[in-house]
């Protein structure tokens, strides 16, 4: 019967329609465009404008409900809340907040702050448990950010770096910062090569530090380092725009062989 398969590929596409709508409606909110205070349209209306049946809509904003954005209270409607009662570290709100062509950089600034006392008590607890495996992970990511040549490659291998980090604790509470600490370094890249020359460069050899101390488990050592790490990003974030343009090569203004 024709119907079955139908309905099956339904069943199948309907997370992906969430997650549309879900993705829609947070940023539609974390941009302001939807206030704090406003009450959402009604789901008719909601219906109409995404394309989606009434389950959808309903599952998109019991999960921006889950995430702090909304209350939903019978006969009063969705109302938007304050970004006081979002949970600022969960990845889909961070990736609304901040993942935009013009990134917060006032939020950017107060995660450093949370970054600033969260991945010092990793790397010295990774300097105590970390293992061979975690060793290789952490180097292997060094490496790649040191070879690095572009935006890309930059982005994704210190990101790898921290991350390799906070698995060597082998606590699942500082592991799952993951989301956030991934989702912070995209937006922190975007605001970074637009600000300021030299930055990733200059802070190669505080990252390598921080490999050294943890291989040598050397706990304050390793605690330093990181602080070195995120205070010298910090400051670079702390800096008013001067005009950098953003680059397809290597974040830190080294020109890569085709700039040559």
């Amino acid at each position: 019967m024709p119907t079955k398969p139908v309905k099956s590929v339904e069943k199948r596409s309907k997370p992906g329609r969430i997650n549309t709508v879900l993705a829609t409606l947070g940023r539609e909110i974390a941009q302001g465009i939807i206030p704090a205070g406003a009450v959402l349209p009604p789901e008719y209306d909601l219906e109409s404008r995404l394309g989606v049946g009434r389950g959808v809509v309903r599952e998109a904003i019991k999960t921006l409900a889950g995430k702090g954005l909304v209350s939903v209270r019978p006969r009063h409607g969705t109302r938007v809340l304050p970004r006081r009662d979002w949970s600022l570290l969960d990845r889909d709100v961070l990736n609304w907040l901040v993942g935009q062509e013009n990134p917060d950089r006032e939020l950017l600034l107060a995660v450093q702050e949370v970054r600033s006392i969260i991945e010092p008590a990793a790397a010295a607890l990774a300097a105590t448990r970390a293992t061979r495996a975690d060793l290789l992970r952490i180097n292997v990511a060094l490496a790649a950010m040191e070879a690095s040549d572009s935006q890309a490659t930059a982005t994704a291998s210190d990101k790898a770096f921290h991350l390799a980090i906070l698995d060597a604790t082998h606590n699942p509470v500082l592991q799952g910062f993951r989301g956030a600490i991934d989702t912070i370094l995209s937006a922190v890249f975007v605001v970074a090569v637009d600000s300021v020359d030299g930055w990733f460069d200059g802070n190669l050899p505080n990252h390598a530090a921080i490999a050294r101390a943890i291989e040598e488990r050397d706990v304050t050592k390793a605690r330093k380092a990181m602080e070195q790490v995120l205070g010298y990003t910090q400051a670079h974030l702390s800096k008013p725009k001067v005009g950098a343009r953003r680059r397809a090569g290597r974040p830190g203004g080294r020109r890569t062989p085709s700039q040559a």
